[in-house]
């Protein structure tokens, strides 16, 4: 075996140590350093890895500000910047792109959010047809929309951090505790916002904010299905539109990173207003807010206005 030696440093430590150790040259640089390398796949799981890992975690997402994260692409030098990750954080089928290159990343560095988040089902669209019925068993990523998820995502990214991080897991379990108290005062804070509204139907131009509506005891009305690019039909349209009038719906909300003529579409035909859902896949100066809290509240506003909630 070859060992390729990247400083006079590395190599002073690697003789003081082989007598006693199997510490290896990356091993040892990054226990100098005291900073694990984490690679999150987008927004809400960079956010989360950054207020739970501290001081001791640098955090770069793989999805650009202002891009949709359903659509990207990696290439050849960004799946090398994988392998040199410590740990990848991930949601495992929400971007197929990246669960294609992960099979190439030891899965000793991968964290695949899936389990702790409890995915469930997404709730079906009023459009009755088979689209909607193959669909309404398809598994709802968006987990995050519910704070209280998000905070047992924390917890158990914590605990893995502290399994690979000797040095560290006392201050990840005392970060992981305030993100948690964190999220669930915001989860008190919008319940009681959303606690009178005089209309539970939350219609939206996708089916993204299953978990913000179970939550809070709305009614997610999608128009179209789990992704922002499906198109409905004319006959969709006039399923929704009847939906709308007959529910005396006041608001249809669109999203930041999709057009919005969906939501105009069905505005048009049935008297009601637009406003802005976050689903908060990314941040980018046209957001709301500064972070997830931020926008977080931002949506809250946006239903409390909308729904209407005095």
């Amino acid at each position: 075996m070859v060992l390729m030696l990247s400083s006079p440093r590395c190599l002073m430590l690697l003789l003081a140590l082989v007598a006693s150790s199997s510490v290896g040259c990356g091993s040892a640089t990054q226990a100098r350093e005291g900073v694990l390398r984490i690679a999150a796949s987008f927004y809400p799981l960079e956010w989360m890895a950054q207020q739970v890992g501290g001081d001791r975690v640098a955090v770069s997402s793989l999805t650009e500000p202002g891009a949709e994260p359903h659509d990207l692409e990696l290439t050849a030098s960004d799946v090398a910047e994988l392998e040199k990750a410590d740990v990848v954080l991930y949601l495992g089928g929400f971007q197929p792109a990246l669960d294609d290159a992960l099979e190439q990343v030891a899965e000793g560095v991968r964290f695949d959010v899936a389990g702790p988040a409890r995915l469930e089902p997404t709730s079906s669209s009023i459009i009755a047809g088979k689209r909607d019925a193959e669909g309404a068993g398809t598994v709802d990523p968006h987990f995050w929309l519910d704070p209280v998820r998000l905070a047992a995502v924390g917890d158990a990214f914590a605990e893995h951090l502290a399994a690979i991080d000797g040095d560290g897991p006392g201050s990840f379990t005392a970060n992981a505790q305030k993100f948690g108290r964190v999220l669930h005062g915001l989860d008190r804070t919008i319940a009681a916002g959303l606690a009178s509204c005089r209309n539970s139907n939350l219609v939206t131009s996708h089916n993204a904010f299953g978990y913000l509506a179970r939550r809070y005891g709305l009614k997610q009305v999608g128009i179209t299905g789990l992704s922002p690019e499906d198109e409905p039909t004319p006959g969709d349209l006039a399923s929704v539109a009847d939906f709308v009038k007959d529910n005396q719906v006041a608001t249809i909300y669109f999203e930041t990173l999709a057009p919005s003529a969906v939501a105009d579409a069905v505005a048009r035909e049935t008297g009601a207003q637009t406003a802005v859902l976050d689903p908060i896949e990314g941040l980018d100066d046209g957001s709301a807010g500064r972070d997830y809290i931020g926008i977080m509240r931002a949506n809250l506003a946006a239903l409390e206005r909308g729904q209407p909630c005095p």
